[in-house]
C-alpha cells in the first residue's frame, strides 16, 4: 500500500519529440531527443528522416501557413557519432520559398530510429514573421527591430528588451503622427488632437507618452487600455534591475502591443476609406436620380 511518500511516486520519463516538431518549434542552439530521427532500412545505411513540416510562406502566392518538403538529396547517416547536415526545405505550394537548416545528428544505435539532434541555425530566422504593417509603422528602425526579434527568438531577454526600447524611443513621433492621422480621420475632438500634437513636440520620452493618457482614440485602445501607456509602463523598467527572463517577457509584450497597434491603425484608416467610398457612391447615385426623375405613366 502506498504511503504517499516521494519514494513511492512513479517517475515518468519525458517522451521524445517528433522531428517535425523540432523543425517547426525549436529555436537555434537547441538540442532535443526525437523518436523518429532516422529511417531504418534493413541491410542499408540509415537515412535522416525529413518529414513534411508546416511553416509560414511569405511569398505573394501563399502568405500563410503551407507544407514544406525537403529537397536535399544527401541524407545518409554514415558517422559513428555526430554527423552534420545542411537541409533545404521548399514550399510545396509556390515552389519558391525555401527554408535552410544547419544540424548535427547522433543516432542512439544504427538499428534504432531514436537519437539526438542539434540545430545550429536556420534561414530565414526562427520565429513567426513580423507583420508588414508593423515594419511600416517603425519605418527606419526596421533593422534594429529585427535584431531584437532575433534576440527574442533565441531567448536573449536583455538584448531583445534593449533593441525594442530603442525602436520605440526613436520612432515615438512617427507612431504619434500615425495616431494623429487616425484621430483627424474620425474627427476626434480638437483638444485631444492638440494633446497628441504637443506630445510630438515633447522631447522627454516618458512625459510625451504620459501626456497622451486620455487622448488616444477609442478604436485604438487594446482591451480598454491605451497602447502608448502600456508601452510606457513596460519601457519604464530599468533593465539592470530585471532578470533576463523578466526582460524577455517584457520584450515579448512590447512586440505584441506594437503589432496590435499597427493592425488597429491600419484597420481604422481602412474603415474610414471604405466609409468615404460608400458615401461618395451614394451621393453620386442620389445626384443622378435627382437629375433624372421617373416619368409619370
Amino acid at each position: 500500500m502506498s504511503t504517499g511518500s516521494d519514494a513511492d511516486e512513479v517517475q515518468v520519463e519525458p517522451q521524445d519529440s517528433l522531428l517535425s516538431e523540432f523543425f517547426e518549434d525549436s529555436p537555434p542552439n537547441q538540442v532535443a531527443r526525437v523518436s523518429d530521427l532516422a529511417v531504418i532500412q534493413p541491410s542499408y545505411t540509415p537515412i535522416l528522416n525529413t518529414p513534411e513540416i508546416q511553416l509560414h510562406c511569405a511569398s505573394e502566392v501563399c502568405d500563410g501557413i503551407r507544407f514544406f518538403r525537403c529537397v536535399s538529396t544527401d541524407k545518409r547517416y554514415t558517422a559513428a557519432h555526430y554527423k552534420f547536415f545542411f537541409l533545404t526545405y521548399q514550399c510545396s505550394n509556390c515552389r519558391q520559398t525555401e527554408k535552410h537548416y544547419s544540424l548535427a545528428v547522433k543516432m542512439d544505435h544504427i538499428e534504432q530510429p531514436t537519437g539526438e539532434i542539434y540545430k545550429f541555425g536556420e534561414s530565414p530566422p526562427f520565429g513567426p514573421p513580423t507583420p508588414s504593417r508593423l515594419i511600416k509603422l517603425i519605418g527606419p528602425d526596421r533593422d534594429i527591430f529585427l535584431k531584437g526579434r532575433r534576440c527574442e527568438n533565441q531567448g536573449l531577454g536583455i538584448g531583445a528588451f534593449v533593441y525594442y526600447r530603442r525602436v520605440v524611443e526613436n520612432q515615438k513621433n512617427r507612431i504619434l503622427k500615425e495616431i494623429i492621422k487616425v484621430s483627424e480621420k474620425i474627427s476626434l475632438p480638437l483638444d485631444k488632437i492638440q494633446i497628441l500634437r504637443d506630445a510630438v513636440q515633447e522631447t522627454q520620452f516618458s512625459r510625451a507618452l504620459d501626456m497622451t493618457r486620455n487622448a488616444v482614440p477609442e478604436s485604438l485602445l487594446i482591451n480598454g487600455h491605451s497602447p502608448l501607456l502600456l508601452l510606457h509602463s513596460a519601457l519604464s523598467e530599468g533593465v539592470h534591475a530585471l532578470s533576463d527572463e523578466d526582460c524577455l517577457e517584457l520584450a515579448s509584450s512590447i512586440r505584441v502591443v506594437l503589432g496590435e497597434l499597427s493592425e488597429r491603425l491600419a484597420q481604422a484608416l481602412k474603415d474610414e476609406a471604405e466609409l468615404s467610398r460608400a458615401l461618395t457612391t451614394l451621393m453620386h447615385h442620389k445626384k443622378a436620380n435627382s437629375s433624372n426623375p421617373p416619368k409619370s405613366s
